[in-house]
This record gives C-alpha cells, structure tokens and sequence, in this order.
C-alpha cells in the first residue's frame, strides 16, 4: 500500500507554498507525527509532520519548488515495506539500435512497461496512426521533420485538419493563470516538472531575460533563485536581475497594498526625551526580578503604549466594512514588527494588556527569537490589535508606517540619540526619539489619536506614570 501527503493549507486560505528544505529521502522509514519537510507560505516558515508509518518511497518535488496546496509532495509505503528500487533511465531499458515501436515491429525485448506515446524529438509531434504504418512499410523512414507537415489544429485544437496531432502543453490552472497574466504561450515553454508539466518556475524562466553564452560547465540547470543574505551571481554584463516574488515578501505586497488604499491614514509625530526611560532600562537590567530577560527601550515602549490604550481604549478597534460597524477589542493583541531573512512579518503577543512587566518581557523575547529562527506560525501573526515597528535599530529617525489590516494603529519609534535639549531652563545633551502614529482616520479622529501618542510620549519622559497611569 502506497500512501501520499499532499501540502495541507497550513494557514487560513492559503493556496501555495515554497518548499524549503527536505528532512527525508527515499527509503528513511518515517512514523506518524515525524517533520519530514520545511515550506515557507505567504505567511511564514511552517514544518510538516507526516500522519502515518511507513519507508519514503518518493519525492515529488526538490528543494525552493513552489507546490499548489493539493498536491502530493511526498509518497510512503506501508510500514514493513523495503523502499522501491531506482527506476533505470528509459534508454537504459532499450537495447542498442533498438527500433522505434512501430506497427509490424514488435514488442521492446528487454521491458514490457508501457510507455506513453513521444512524438518526434525535435518538433514535439505525435504520429498519427496513418503515418506511422507508411513509416513502417517504408522500413522504418523516418516521419517528415515539423516544417513538411501543416501545424494549424483543427476544431478541437489538438490536431490539424491533415491529422497531424499538436499536443496541448500540460499545465495546472495557477499556472496557466501565470502564464496569462505575464503574456507567455504555454506552447513555447520548456517543462521541467513530473511527466512534462509545466512549473510556475518554467514560466518564470521563459519571460526572464536571455543569460550571455554560458560556459560549458554551465549546462547545469539552475533552479529558480531565492534570495539568501549572498548576493545572486550574475553575469558581468547583466543590467538587471528579476526576483520572483512569493511567500512572505509577496503576502506582505498585497497587505500593504490593500491597506494604504483601504483605509484613510493619519500620521502624527512627536519628538520626546527618554533620558530616564533610558536610566530605568539600565536599572530593570540589575533587578533580580529581570535577570534573564530581554530588557531594552522596546520593552518600555510596548508597556507604555498598553498603559496609552487602556486609558484611550476606542483606539483599539477595527472597521467591519461588510457589516459597516466598529468593532471595539476589550483586549490587546501586540504586533511586533521583526525583519527577517525571508521578509518583514508582525507576529503579536496575545493579551499582552494583561501581563505584567516581566511577562511581557519574557514574551518579547520569545517572539524576537522565534522570528529570528524562521520558525514563527501563522497562528502568532493572526489576530494583532496595534503594533509597534523599531526603525530606531536602523538609525532612522522616524517614517509614517502602514497599519496592518484590521488593525486601527501602529506605532514607528525612531532611533534614541543624544541631541542637545531644553531641560530645566538649560541646554543639556539628553536623550532623545521621535514617535510616529499612524491610524485609520475612519475610527480613530484627530483628537483620539493625539491623546494615545500624547500619553506614550508622556510616558516615556516620566516613567513613574507607568506606576501613577496603570
């Protein structure tokens, strides 16, 4: 017995993912629970435990393959089976000089497997019956090459009004949406995957630009690129490379795409000194009741901006745009925005109104580490309320971000640098950030989100509200 895994929809809707890296090959004996592969889908890095025992019998697809949901990516035999021998190359199984396998012909001498019928190498055309008995009573001459015979199909587009047959090229339907939608014919497309399917990777690769002559060593194909902290080799004359876009990065796209068109924002700013936010960072390093913990300026901002929305709790909504209502949240979803290798992703801390300073600490480095890894799950980038993004890290000073959908806020903090400052009649140097919130106009108004950004600043100036505010 033969069992096969198709890609589940490991998120919400999801239609496809990248294949990042097998755990497996053929012939481990795997058993029911067991990780067997990596994929990345629009949303994050997921790993995949197979449901049933058995020895891997088959790979569909290799490495950085873009799979559909659906389809079997991985075959198992039942368990007690010994994995299947290498199938040899088909001319292995032909004898040489062997002739084709026409009619009056005869059987192959060394395998009675049947074989799906091939048309001439060069032109792709399959043989009508009719000309395949003139080419065997001719004693085998060949079938006339692809510009002697007519090619214009006939009522059912398969072949022509002589007979000669054009097979259809063979495509899923994503693909051949692809294809559509970048204006590729199938028909000139080169198929890589199983059985002469055409891949996404294939059409991918018809409309990429023409490669300078290549050496001979570079015959080798070369899968589709994905990107990796080492720059993409190029050729020394290239003047552009083309990326596909997929996974995380092409999820983010249409995210931001649909929210900046989707809902009115407002941007405001204000610039603070955090000099004794900073002071009480250093202090909260030393407590005992911190030791262990990620303690940074973040951790300080997340706590002040909880402490904001439970004072001004209509910010922390969302616009029903179906049911045209405003649906109030009673509780605070924290979105965390976390730049990794495979793109930007906002997993959040749930009920992070309801954790205590150490709590919150714990789950930020949980969060920062998980993401760091790869290993963040759809599940933890669902749900988010508000978020914070740090462009500080980058030296930025600040920038008007673009809220995630369904969320009503997001909060920019700039980079903390010490800047000469009016403190106490005098000019000091202190430290000093600017903040930036955005929300959506439609359920937050001026007046709203000034106080929310208003009380964070505050925060942030004089920690003790922290204590006096919560």
């Amino acid at each position: 017995m033969v069992y096969e895994f198709k890609l589940p929809d490991v998120g919400e809707g999801l239609t496809e993912a990248e294949i990042l890296k097998w755990y497996v090959a053929p012939g481990d004996v795997v058993s029911d629970g067991q990780v067997v592969c990596e994929v990345e889908t629009a949303k994050a890095a997921v790993e995949l435990p197979i449901p049933f025992d058995g020895v891997v019998r088959e790979l569909r697809f290799s490495e950085g393959t873009t799979v559909d949901v659906g389809q079997v990516i991985i075959t198992v035999g039942g368990a007690g089976e010994s994995a299947p021998e290498p199938e040899a190359p088909v001319e292995a199984e032909e004898p040489q000089g062997r002739q084709p396998v026409l009619v009056g012909y005869g059987v192959a001498e060394s395998s009675t497997k049947r074989r799906a019928r091939k048309g001439d190498p060069a032109t792709g055309v399959v043989p009508t019956l009719p000309q395949a008995l003139d080419s065997a009573r001719a004693g085998g001459t060949p079938i006339a090459p692809a510009e002697q015979l007519p090619t214009t199909a006939g009522a059912n587009g398969f072949g022509g009004t002589n007979g000669t047959a054009i097979p259809r090229p063979l495509a899923k339907p994503p693909v051949r949406k692809l294809a559509k939608d970048l204006g590729v014919d199938l028909a000139t497309v080169t198929p890589s995957g199983p059985d002469g399917i055409i891949t996404r990777e294939d059409v991918h690769a018809a409309v990429a630009p023409a490669p300078a002559a290549p050496a001979p060593e570079a015959e080798v194909p070369v899968q589709e690129p994905v990107p990796a902290p080492a720059p993409t080799p190029v050729v020394a004359d290239a003047r552009e490379t083309r990326i596909p876009v997929k996974g995380v990065r092409k999820a983010t796209a249409q995210a931001m795409v649909g929210s900046a068109f989707t809902a009115p924002h407002v941007t405001e700013f204000v610039t603070v000194d955090v000099t004794r936010t900073m002071k009480l960072v250093e202090e909260l390093k030393q407590d005992k009741e911190m030791q262990g913990l990620r303690v940074n300026p973040l951790l300080l901002v997340a706590k002040a901006l909880l402490v904001a929305i439970k004072r001004n709790p209509d910010v922390n909504a969302a616009w029903d745009e179906a049911n045209q209502e405003i649906v109030q949240k009673h509780y605070v979803n924290l979105g965390i925005a976390a730049a990794t290798p495979r793109g930007l992703i906002v997993p959040n801390i749930k009920d992070a109104h309801a954790k205590t300073l150490p709590q919150l600490a714990e789950s930020l480095g949980e969060l920062v580490a998980t993401a760091r890894e790869g290993k963040t799950s759809p599940a933890a980038m669902q749900g988010g309320t508000v978020t914070i993004t740090n462009v500080g890290v980058f030296g930025v000073d600040t920038g008007t971000p673009i809220l995630n959908p369904g969320e009503s806020a997001i909060l920019a903090v700039g980079a903390i640098k010490l800047q000469p400052w009016v403190h106490k009649g005098k000019v000091k140097p202190r430290q000093v950030t600017t903040l930036a919130l955005s929300f959506d106009h439609r359920l937050v108004d001026g007046e709203l989100g000034s106080k929310v950004l208003a009380d964070v600043a505050a925060i942030l100036e004089q920690p003790k509200r922290l204590i006096t505010w919560a």
